[in-house]
């Protein structure tokens, strides 16, 4: 029996999870915003009719907002990476193997049996133990299935699942955008959409047919346009992973599902200043925080990093020049390593080096890359280490923040009054993490 893909994807999940704390906002318009206020990032439907769109400024999207009772909240992502916990151990119950694709989205195997039926199930099972909505798309493929997704998430006609896995596709296929397609970014999307492309991949069809002088007016604005494409010109072109996807339109599988999870190649942890800072005693406070932080995210995914990079930088909008600045330095520790002392060491002496006084700071944070699993890390015979001592110890720090709430054992350099913290003006309660923000149920 032939393979059968699923993908199961959150409605607006950063609103749905405030609106499973809040049912009063169901119907209203909520959009949700990024780190230190600045961006649309989650909108409801009600707020996309509204003309509000995703990536648009805080305080452009101020007028529409005020005037249109818009419920804004800022981003809180205690709460969404929790729910998305739940909502993963929900679908986790029902289909054979899950691929964790994204905060909000899962590529499950549907064993070949799984029916429109099932999928309904799932979906009425998700909402009915979690609050949130969720959309399922059905393919013999990846892509296949994302497109089914998308489908069902525009039209509510379908019910919240569209099945593709059957053999008649061709009618969805061809009023799907090409830009719409998973894998086709912007860049393809506008060249596939062009016009007077030299080697066309329908070239020798037209010229048979004596239509080659028409060649030029030829576009490929379909997925079933880029389906009927032909293999050699899509790898000219679009590389092997533009084949890829056609073959996957065409119901040939290409990329099967990932269920054991790689290392990471990279681990970011940066934010944005909720005020200029001047001072390095500031700064190391926010790079101390940061590396608590990735020391966390590295040791609960049993990884360890080799390569770390800290850096710094003013705004970028100012008016003199002069007050532009920004850097970052970068070191390569004798053994890879999850053990925040270690790495903290390291990102003070790269934070002197590249700090400079009066200007005034408004963002710092730390890379790590060269990441492998903790378990198959290359020793150093120059360099002793007691792991046993600094495995034990990071592990009851991170169970005690686990417990108590992040940061509750801290490295003494994050300091205590952060000046430089993020505008958070409109943060909800983190209901499903921390006793005290429970809410209260009267009578």
């Amino acid at each position: 029996m032939a393979e059968t893909f699923g993908i199961i994807d959150c409605n607006n999940f950063y609103v749905s999870c405030e609106r499973v704390f809040q049912p009063a906002l169901e119907t209203l318009p909520v959009v949700v915003l990024s780190n230190n206020d600045g961006n649309i990032i989650a909108r409801s439907n009600e707020a996309k009719s509204l003309g509000i769109t995703m990536g648009m400024p805080f305080f452009k999207a101020e007028p529409l907002i005020e005037k249109n009772n818009v419920t804004t909240f800022s981003s809180n992502y205690s709460l969404y990476g929790d729910m998305s916990r739940r909502v993963m151990d929900t679908i986790d119950q029902f289909v054979p193997a899950l691929e964790n694709y994204s905060i909000d989205e899962a590529f499950v195997n549907l064993d070949g049996k799984t029916s429109e039926q099932d999928a309904h199930k799932i979906r009425n099972t998700v909402k009915k133990w979690t609050g949130i909505p969720v959309s399922v798309g059905i393919g013999s493929t990846k892509v296949l299935a994302k497109i089914a997704n998308s489908i069902a998430k525009k039209n509510p006609n379908f019910g919240g699942v569209v099945d593709l896995s059957g053999e008649d596709t061709d009618k969805y296929l061809k009023d799907f955008d090409v830009a719409d397609i998973w894998g086709i970014g912007r860049k393809y999307a506008q060249f596939l959409k062009s016009e007077d492309k030299d080697d066309n991949p329908q070239l020798d069809l037209w010229e048979a047919s004596g239509l080659g002088r028409l060649r030029e007016k030829l576009k490929i604005e379909t997925a079933l346009d880029l389906k009927n494409c032909d293999d050699k010109w899509l790898r000219k072109h679009l590389t092997v992973k533009g084949q890829r996807i056609a073959l996957e339109l065409r119901g040939i599988s290409c990329l099967p599902l990932e269920i054991f999870e790689k290392p990471k190649k990279g681990l970011c942890c940066s934010r944005s200043f909720g005020q200029g800072i001047k001072t390095i005693e500031d700064l190391r406070q926010s790079i101390a925080m940061h590396t608590a932080r990735a020391g966390e995210k590295l040791r609960r995914q049993n990884l360890a990093a080799t390569h770390l990079t800290v850096f710094i930088s003013t705004s970028s909008f100012r008016l003199n020049p002069d007050e532009i600045y920004s850097a970052s330095a970068s070191r390569q520790m004798l053994i890879p390593t999850a053990y925040t002392p270690a790495i903290l060491e390291t990102t003070y002496s790269l934070l002197e080096r590249i700090y400079k006084p009066g200007f005034e700071y408004r963002k710092a944070g730390i890379f790590l890359s060269d990441i492998t699993f903790d378990n198959a890390k290359q020793q150093s015979f120059f360099l002793k280490v007691d792991e046993k001592k600094q495995t034990g110890l990071m592990q009851a720090v991170d169970k005690i923040n686990g417990r108590f709430g992040r940061h509750t054992v801290r490295p003494l350099a994050m300091g205590f009054e952060h000046k430089w913290k993020m505008k958070q003006e409109k943060l909800s309660s983190r209901y499903t993490t921390r006793l005290s923000e429970i809410p209260n149920v009267r009578a």
